[in-house]
């Protein structure tokens, strides 16, 4: 009984004591296809709050990113792959496709992840965590290789590009 207490009070000592954890956005990519879908993977660090939260599925990161690009899409966004460092996603008609004389344009929308802090603030460990949601690369590929390169940005911006 008093190792449990110990046990606990020790726990609890090293939660109040220990630095935040932080939650850090490392890169994105974002894959256009031909049809206009996306695949697009985030690689992300957490801290040990944040994988205990996981371990115990108290959150869910891929689940939380997939609710964040479904509202600032606007379109159904579909888990392809989770692991504890990375997320993947589907995403029908992500581009728009245009024709022009020279081939056909690729327009993205933009990505704002500043509203990414609203749904960390929902959990209750969110005091606790220091978050940074603008990736520290964001590759934006079109279907002819064609890349849109972004480095600390907590929004980027619609593109436009034309595929001969």
């Amino acid at each position: 009984m008093k190792r449990g207490i110990l046990v606990a009070s020790l726990l609890v000592l090293t939660l109040i004591v220990a630095p935040a954890g932080a939650f850090s956005a490392d890169n994105l990519l974002i894959t256009v296809d031909e049809d206009g879908s996306a695949s697009i993977t985030m690689n992300y660090t957490l801290s040990w709050i944040e994988r205990i939260a996981v371990f115990f599925k108290i959150a869910e990161p891929e689940q939380e990113l997939k609710s964040a690009l479904e509202e600032a899409l606007g379109v159904p966004v579909t888990v392809a792959s989770a692991e504890s460092d990375a997320a993947t996603f589907s995403v029908l008609e992500f581009a728009e496709i245009g024709s022009a004389d020279d081939g056909s344009v690729y327009s993205t929308p933009g990505l704002d992840f500043t509203g990414a802090q609203a749904v960390l603030d929902r959990y209750w460990f969110a005091p606790l965590v220091e978050a940074d949601f603008s990736p520290a690369l964001t590759v934006v590929r079109f279907p002819d290789g064609h890349e849109e390169t972004f480095a600390n940005q907590s929004a980027i911006p619609a593109l436009s590009h034309t595929v001969p």
